[in-house]
């Protein structure tokens, strides 16, 4: 966050500083992080766990002499799918068609057009409107 402090009324900065105050005092009372790292990674051996099996990496990834000292070794998560963000699913043919203006259609993909929301809205069915 950037505050240009030139621009602020004298209200304004004694806010912030109020607020800025309230902040350290919320800061100053945490723990060090390797402090509370080096308790959790405590934590985590006495039970077993790793951090690395807990959150996300896979046990295929350790070292072969380490899996061999575990008793029973925990199963392989699943891989993640991925990402289907930005990924092209292709052209589908319309399916529905506005009777009233021919060129308004639908695939029956996404989100019902407005022409098609607004006929199913005043009863009629969705198959009144496929192509045939």
């Amino acid at each position: 966050m950037s505050v240009n402090i030139n621009n602020l009324s004298s209200k304004e900065l004694a806010d912030l500083i109020v607020e800025a105050n309230k902040r350290k005092k919320v800061l100053a009372k945490r723990k060090p992080a390797n402090q509370v790292k080096a308790a959790v990674a405590k934590f985590l051996k006495s039970t077993g766990w790793t951090f690395d099996e807990l959150y996300g990496r896979s046990v295929a990834a350790k070292p072969a002499a380490a899996a061999t000292t575990a008793t029973a070794a925990p199963a392989a998560a699943p891989k993640a799918r991925k990402s289907t963000k930005g990924r092209s699913l292709g052209k589908v043919a319309a399916k529905y068609q506005n009777p009233a203006n021919g060129k308004e259609t639908w695939t029956g993909r996404g989100k019902q057009p407005r022409w098609l929301a607004a006929e199913t809205a005043k009863g009629k069915k969705l198959e009144d409107f496929l192509i045939k």
